[in-house]
C-alpha cells in the first residue's frame, strides 16, 4: 500500500436484505477488506481500497445479474468533515453508483483519497458513460482518472484556473477582484477557442485528403444553445463527431454551499425552469431524510398532485414543441393553450405560476385553497377529450406523418 493509500477501517456485519447478498459476494471473491457504510438507503454503500477498485468494478460490470448501469460517478471534498463516525479518513471521496436491473438494486462504491495523490484508475473502459462522468470530476475537483482517453474540463473552458467544487474554492464573486477584459485577455481567451482536431480524439485527415471540421451549435435542441457537436466531414460525408457541453453550467452546487437548507429551495425551480414544485421535491426529501423529519400524510398527497400537474405542463410543451418543429402547427397552440389551465391551477395554490418554490422542508409553505377541487375537477373534464384533438391534429396529419419515417411507421401498423 503506497503512503498515501487510506486504509479501511474494521469490517462491519453484513445486512441480512436481499439487495446486501452482493457484499458477501465481493467478500468471498476479494476476501474481508471492505468497509460496509450504515446509510439510509435499501441498499449497500461498501468503501472499497483505491488499489482494487478497478478489479471490484469490473467483477461488478459481469457478475452474475451484473450491475450493467453506471448511473452516477462523482467526488466529495470532505477535507472539513467533522463527524466522521468511523468512516474511511477520507479528503476526497470518489463515489459509483451502479444498477443492476436483474437484480434490480443498487450499490453505491466509494474510494478514499489523499488530497496530495488524487489519482484514479479509470472507469470507462468499463461502462463508457463513465467518460463524461469523470471528466466533470476532474473539472470540478481536480481527480485524475489514469487511463482516461480525453481527460480535459467538460464545463469550464481549458484555461481554467481551480477547481470550483473544492472547498476553499470562493463561492461569491465578490471575493475576487472585479473582472475586466482587456485586449490581452481577449486574445488569449479566443486563442484558447482555436480548434485542435487531436485534442478532441479526432485525426486531421487520412492518406488521401485532408478532413474539414464544422461546428454544429451551440444549438438548441430544447435546451437553449448549451449543446454544440464537431463534425468531422470528408466531403458531404460525416466520418465522426464529437459532443461539446457545459454553456449553460451555472453551479448550482456551488450556490448551495452558502445558502441555508430552506433558502436553497428557490434554486432548485431552475434547475429544469419548466419543473416548478418537482424540482424542489428531490431537494426537501433529501433533507428531511438526512434530518429524519416526517412528512404528514396531506403534505405529501399535495406534494404528488403538484408534481403531477408539473409533469403534465412538461409533456405538453415537450410534445407540442417536438411536432412543431416537424412541421406540424396546430398542436403547439392546442398544448399551449392548455399549459395556461395548468398553471391557473398552480398559481391558484401556490401563488406563483413557473416558479413557486413551494414545497418546504417538512411539508408544504401552507395548506390548499378553498375550492381548489373546482379548478382541478375543470382540468381533468376537460383533458381527456382534448387528447383526442391532439390526436386527430398530429397523428392523422398527413404533412406532419409523411415528414417523418418514425410516424409513417406508426401509421402503417
Amino acid at each position: 500500500m503506497a503512503e498515501t493509500d487510506i486504509a479501511m477501517p474494521e469490517s462491519t456485519p453484513v445486512d441480512s436484505r436481499p439487495a446486501f447478498a452482493i457484499v458477501e459476494e465481493l467478500k468471498t471473491k476479494f476476501g474481508e477488506n471492505f468497509y460496509v457504510q450504515a446509510t439510509f438507503e435499501e441498499f449497500p454503500t461498501v468503501w472499497v481500497e483505491r488499489a482494487r477498485v478497478q478489479e471490484v468494478l469490473m467483477f461488478l460490470r459481469k457478475v452474475e445479474r451484473p450491475y450493467v448501469m453506471l448511473f452516477d460517478l462523482s467526488a466529495v471534498d470532505e477535507r472539513l468533515r467533522v463527524h466522521r463516525d468511523g468512516l474511511p479518513a477520507s479528503d476526497f471521496t470518489v463515489f459509483y453508483h451502479l444498477l443492476s436491473l436483474e437484480r434490480n438494486s443498487d450499490i453505491r462504491i466509494k474510494v478514499a483519497l489523499n488530497e496530495n495523490d488524487l489519482d484514479i484508475p479509470t472507469a470507462s473502459n468499463i461502462w463508457p458513460n463513465a467518460n463524461w462522468y469523470e471528466r466533470e470530476a476532474y473539472d470540478m475537483f481536480g481527480i485524475n482518472f489514469a487511463g482516461h482517453p480525453m481527460l480535459r474540463r467538460i464545463l469550464l473552458p481549458t484555461y481554467w484556473e481551480g477547481h470550483p467544487l473544492r472547498k476553499e474554492y470562493s463561492a461569491r464573486a465578490t471575493e475576487y477582484t472585479p473582472y475586466m477584459q482587456d485586449q490581452a485577455k481577449q486574445d488569449f481567451e479566443q486563442e484558447h477557442l482555436r480548434f485542435i482536431p487531436e485534442d478532441w480524439g479526432l485525426k486531421r485527415g487520412n492518406a488521401d485528403e485532408d478532413f474539414m471540421f464544422l461546428n454544429l451549435g451551440p444549438n438548441h435542441p430544447s435546451a437553449h444553445g448549451a449543446f454544440r457537436i464537431i463534425l468531422q466531414l470528408d466531403g458531404e460525408e460525416v466520418k465522426d463527431c464529437v459532443p461539446d457541453i457545459g454553456y449553460h453550467h451555472r453551479g448550482v452546487e456551488k450556490m448551495a454551499e452558502r445558502q441555508t437548507w430552506h433558502s436553497f429551495i428557490p434554486y432548485t425551480d431552475r434547475v429544469d425552469y419548466l419543473g416548478g414544485c418537482a424540482q424542489n421535491m428531490p431537494y426537501v426529501m433529501a433533507v428531511e431524510q438526512l434530518a429524519g423529519i416526517k412528512v404528514p400524510e396531506r403534505a405529501q398527497v399535495i406534494r404528488v398532485m403538484l408534481n403531477e400537474l408539473f409533469r403534465i405542463n412538461n409533456h405538453l410543451l415537450f410534445c407540442g414543441t417536438a411536432i412543431q418543429d416537424a412541421g406540424g402547427m396546430t398542436p403547439v397552440f392546442y398544448m399551449f393553450a392548455d399549459r395556461q389551465k395548468v398553471y391557473d391551477i398552480v398559481e391558484a395554490i401556490t401563488g406563483y405560476r413557473m416558479h413557486p418554490a413551494w414545497f418546504r422542508i417538512g411539508g408544504t409553505a401552507h395548506d390548499l385553497p378553498n375550492n381548489w377541487q373546482k379548478l382541478v375537477k375543470e382540468l381533468l373534464e376537460w383533458m381527456p377529450k382534448r387528447l383526442n384533438e391532439y390526436y386527430t391534429a398530429a397523428l392523422k396529419n398527413s404533412v406532419f406523418i409523411e415528414g417523418s419515417p418514425f410516424l409513417t411507421d406508426i401509421k402503417s401498423t
